[in-house]
């Protein structure tokens, strides 16, 4: 395992220290990461097989450049283009790339890009991902905001003009459960018109009851798709579990959500492997559930607290802006976010390409959006933040420089009736 991911805090006991270490040094001390825990729904679903059979017989060497060209001459890009495209033979070909994905992007989105902006409405988890800021075994300001809080930062947040929110906790059962997510839906319903949870998985009938009390979507980063490199990085909790994790976003379409939103986050694994098994998630589910709106992220590793060296593996913006093309080629009708935790120049050039979603006016930590807001010290506690953000623009500032570059800023595009 790699040693930058395992910061001992001067914080934790002796006996917390020796079970940390534990973890980390003995698999055997650990559970298995490919059986369900008691309460873990357990669908029956043949898309994970399809998604895990290509990614396991990828091999991003055997591409050439003679089928990187073929696969841009074709008018539909399939499974094996696709793969040609994710390939390192495709790197010499990142600008023919481009104009093709930018040309699926015009005809598709026109000239449109989304905003939205996080709330992280608590930080607490159970987890130990040695590789996240919130993982439990990191010293870190630990709070969960009450709903008057919440009311608070929402309010603050639909005063900048913003219309979509994702709502995001650490996670924890125990300090966040669904009923306390729940509640800062309903509140979210009042003050913006399009509502996401990014939470820990949850089974069918939580997903239904999340989407009545107002959630629209659901965002599950798999993290990676290698089964073996997931063991190796969540060492505890139920998120350790793989295949729960991989079957959230069919469980939360079941339980009614009208869209999700998927991911690997690149530098933890292969990434070209990784890229291949999320668009391939994407793909195979949507066959199977035709109505659902679906989207792809693409977020890199990023500097945490107490530990500033983690950053992504083999992963420049050369290789991120192939995946991001290659993605819009493949699945020229699927959203395309690209977050914050790349650089104001990187978001500005790819939402011309590829990319139909960014967010706006960021904040990782917790209950801090009215000092980042207004720069004023309110005094407010504050809890820690997840990771570096890179692109710190205002939701004001992020519209201004999108139709600065000719193109259209959408707050919203869904009504209900």
């Amino acid at each position: 395992m790699d040693n930058q991911y395992f910061v001992d805090s001067e914080f934790l006991s002796p006996a917390a220290l020796e079970k940390k270490h534990r973890l980390e040094r003995d698999p055997s001390s650990r559970k298995n990461h490919m059986e369900y825990l008691p309460g873990m729904e357990q669908i029956s679903s043949g898309v994970m097989d399809q998604v895990m059979g290509h990614r396991n017989t990828y091999d991003p060497a055997a591409y050439t450049a003679k089928d990187v060209l073929a696969a841009l001459r074709r008018d539909t890009c399939t499974i094996e283009d696709f793969k040609a495209l994710l390939s390192p033979a495709a790197e010499a070909y990142l600008e023919p790339m481009a104009r093709r994905a930018q040309a699926e992007t015009q005809k598709h989105f026109g000239n449109t890009v989304y905003l939205f902006t996080p709330l992280y409405i608590a930080n607490y988890c159970e987890n130990y991902c040695v590789y996240c800021g919130f993982n439990c075994y990191n010293h870190i300001n630990r709070m969960k905001l009450n709903m008057d809080q919440i009311r608070h930062e929402m309010e603050i947040i639909a005063q900048s003009g913003m219309e979509e929110i994702l709502i995001l906790t650490g996670e924890s059962r125990a300090q966040s459960d669904v009923a306390y997510i729940g509640e800062a839906c309903k509140l979210a319903r009042n003050y913006f018109r399009m509502v996401g949870l990014e939470i820990y998985p949850v089974n069918t009938d939580e997903y239904a009851y999340l989407h009545q009390c107002g959630a629209d979507y659901v965002t599950v980063f798999q993290e990676t798709y290698d089964p073996d490199r997931y063991e190796q990085l969540h060492l505890m909790g139920h998120k350790r579990v793989w295949p729960y994790r991989f079957e959230a976003q069919e469980r939360a379409l079941m339980g009614g959500m009208r869209g999700v939103a998927f991911s690997a986050l690149l530098g933890l694994a292969d990434f070209r492997r990784d890229a291949l098994a999320s668009a391939l998630h994407v793909y195979f589910l949507q066959r199977k559930y035709p109505h659902a709106e679906m989207s792809l992220s693409c977020p890199r590793l990023r500097p945490i607290v107490n530990n500033a060296g983690i950053n992504p593996l083999e992963v420049g913006e050369k290789q991120l802006c192939q995946i991001l093309c290659a993605y819009r080629i493949f699945l020229p009708y699927v959203g395309i976010t690209v977050s914050s935790r790349e650089t104001a120049q990187f978001r500005d050039g790819i939402v011309r390409i590829a990319a139909t979603k960014v967010s706006a006016g960021v904040s990782t930590g917790i209950g801090d959006h009215e000092s980042k807001y207004t720069g004023r010290d309110t005094g407010a506690e504050e809890g820690d933040e997840q990771f570096e953000i890179s692109d710190g623009r205002s939701f004001d500032a992020m519209y201004r420089d999108i139709e600065g570059q000719g193109l259209q800023p959408v707050l919203n595009d869904y009504l209900y009736v």
